[in-house]
């Protein structure tokens, strides 16, 4: 088994409830919060050991809802490297609207990234890192935190022989993509809405996604690349081919953790020496089961096992 190692820079306390309906200037009773440690490599990691596996968090935190989410991890058993920033960790809040099942996400700031936290984070690596580790750096960026340090961990990793895997979005993954600089990263993950942001274009079909993503691998910015197209499935691109993973049919309940459950299984399966579309066909049953379940649950290991079975791969060559 490969070593695994998540890099989350912007985690976040995410706590979710439920009203009755959203009504403006009113206070609206909630039910008690379930509050969760959350943000992008943090709920890899948590997705991970869902999926039986085992990484390390490397999880910048803040003050006390930073020391909140430190102990939440740690109470679920996964092993974390806590990177000490200033300011306080963000929250991130998520509503469900009992009369309609809508549910309403609000996403906060984090602290503001300085360059003593870069150094801190270079050397937690420094201490971390061996030949042979997937390293999966998930998640929004904090304010000030220059994208270009990426370009550098790719860098730094591939000298180390291990290998870097991309969930980014918004302008840092445009910025990324488009400063991808000399080498490919090993991998990279983005939602079809994300695509769309970044190539300016619409898809609607699986083979439409598929040669946006062949125009990523010709450009040198990825070796693999994998793309939710939503309800519809999951595509995957490489050198060996392109297909695409249809998504098992399952009752939706919650969109939350998704996309981090199916980067945690592409992960995992990877880590265990598993082919990229047998990788990407676990992710895309696990993101299947994530939306099964309520707030910040993420995926259920068991049922993500037997969702497998229903996925249909096809390929696209």
């Amino acid at each position: 088994m490969r070593p695994i190692l998540t890099i989350t820079l912007n985690p976040a306390l995410d706590l979710s409830t439920e009203t009755g309906a959203l009504v403006a200037d009113r206070k609206l009773r909630c039910t008690a919060p379930r509050l969760d440690p959350g943000g992008g490599g943090v709920n890899v990691s948590r997705a991970v050991l869902r999926l039986g596996g085992r990484s390390t968090a490397v999880v910048a935190l803040a003050g006390a809802t930073g020391e909140t989410i430190a102990g939440l991890l740690a109470r679920e058993g996964i092993d974390v490297a806590a990177l000490a920033v200033e300011g306080l960790t963000r929250q991130s809040i998520a509503i469900t609207e009992r009369e309609t099942g809508r549910q309403y996400r609000f996403i906060l700031p984090g602290p503001d990234w300085r360059q003593e936290a870069t150094e801190r984070l270079f050397e937690e690596l420094d201490r971390r890192l061996e030949a042979g580790h997937l390293v999966v750096l998930s998640g929004s960026l904090p304010p000030g935190f220059d994208p270009a340090l990426i370009a550098r961990l790719r860098d730094d990793l591939r000298a180390r022989r291990a290998d870097l895997l991309l969930d980014l979005s918004g302008p840092a993954l445009i910025r990324t993509v488009r400063d991808h600089g000399p080498a490919p990263f090993h991998l990279i993950r983005m939602d079809g809405d994300e695509a769309e942001e970044l190539s300016g274009r619409r898809f609607t079909t699986p083979r439409d996604l598929v040669d946006f993503g062949r125009t990523l691998l010709d450009a040198g910015v990825a070796e693999r690349v994998v793309m939710a197209l939503g309800k519809q499935g999951t595509a995957g691109v490489s050198a060996e081919g392109a297909f695409f993973c249809t998504a098992p049919q399952v009752e939706a309940v919650s969109m939350v953790g998704a996309g981090d459950s199916l980067m945690g299984a592409v992960a995992q399966a990877l880590s265990g020496g598993a082919a990229f579309r047998e990788a990407v066909r676990a992710g895309t049953a696990a993101a299947a089961a994530a939306v099964t379940t309520p707030a910040t649950q993420l995926c259920d290991g068991a049922l993500a096992q037997r969702l497998i079975e229903e996925v249909r791969l096809v390929d696209l060559d």
